[in-house]
């Protein structure tokens, strides 16, 4: 199995930390964020991980094309590649906090795979529009984040990997996986999920719920919950979840998910958590269900650093 993980860069020290655990420990991809007004900017965040690893693939996970023109981002992308020969991967979305704190909206579908195209296009060599990078010195390749079967069916169309939203429990993970696979090209794809490992599972479990309520109110959970394979009777308090959640979220979002009865439900689809023998039976369990590839968040657990380098020691391992 292979394991990443992606934060918001809260400051400097946070994202020297986390980068040391990284090469420390063997993680695969370390991912950065590009959430304005809640961290610093992803770019210096990605360029400083880049420079204390030597290992681990380097993300941008994930930026969008409402607030970096497609070939801005291009051009950052093929810079972090000069710095980091052959790790980095610029990761694209819809738009969520990044969009949504600055007062802005969602890209649509045909907009984020014409925005993909332009982008692999100009890392190519190719001239769109005005606009060529003859100085790029290899290809990055190019990921979308997607969470719903038609972005899942974009990125399986016009990317070179996804990043998937969807859930990593036996029936969530077959749904995605196909759906990405469907239009026949070979694409990487790591699942998404929430992680929050400490030797206190109660807390553990008082932190989890505000990234669940983030990530399922906010992007996973869109749309026709159906679908989205949401069970019939869980619709009322999703829509409500989805009415009343932050893109700032924090303990009035994971108390949110408790007062909805919704813990349980999103914990099992879209986390791991708790103490590392319970995070190592959880992943177990998904990697029986074809988990191959994995990318946790770790924004917002109590404290990310620690998360990783528990992680890292006690659990890592046992999956090698």
């Amino acid at each position: 199995m292979q394991v990443g993980f992606f934060f918001w860069p809260f400051g400097p020290a946070l994202v020297r930390r986390l980068a040391a655990a990284a090469e420390r420990h063997g993680y695969d991809l370390v991912g950065i964020a590009d959430t304005p007004a809640n961290a610093m900017d992803p770019w210096v965040a990605a360029t400083l991980v880049a420079a204390a690893t030597t290992r681990p693939r380097i993300a941008l996970c994930v930026s969008n094309l409402l607030t970096r023109h497609p070939a801005v981002s291009a051009a950052a992308i093929a810079s972090l590649d000069l710095v980091a020969p052959g790790r980095a991967i610029l990761g694209l979305g819809s738009g969520h906090s990044g969009t949504a704190n600055l007062g802005l909206g969602r890209s649509g579908l045909a907009a984020l795979a014409q925005g993909t195209r332009t982008i692999r296009a100009l890392l190519a060599g190719e001239r769109v529009g005005g606009a060529s990078l003859p100085w790029v010195a290899r290809p990055s390749p190019v990921f979308l984040a997607a969470s719903g079967p038609r972005a899942l069916a974009v990125a399986g169309e016009c990317a070179d990997g996804a990043f998937v939203n969807y859930g990593i429990a036996a029936a969530t993970l077959a749904a995605s996986e196909a759906a990405v696979a469907a239009a026949g090209r070979a694409v990487e794809t790591w699942q998404i999920a929430a992680l929050d490992c400490d030797e206190d599972a109660a807390a553990a479990r008082r932190r989890i719920g505000a990234i669940l309520a983030f990530m399922a109110g906010g992007y996973i959970l869109r749309g026709d919950l159906a679908a989205r394979g949401v069970p019939a009777e869980l619709h009322g308090a999703v829509g409500e979840l989805r009415r009343r959640y932050s893109t700032r979220p924090g303990a009035a979002d994971a108390a949110l998910v408790d007062e909805l009865g919704l813990f349980d439900y999103l914990a099992g689809r879209f986390a791991v958590w708790g103490t590392p023998a319970a995070c190592r039976a959880q992943l177990e369990r998904a990697r029986a269900a074809g988990l191959e590839r994995v990318m946790f968040t770790v924004s917002l657990a109590g404290d990310p650093a620690a998360t990783v380098e528990l992680f890292g020691r006690k659990v890592l391992p046992a999956l090698r």
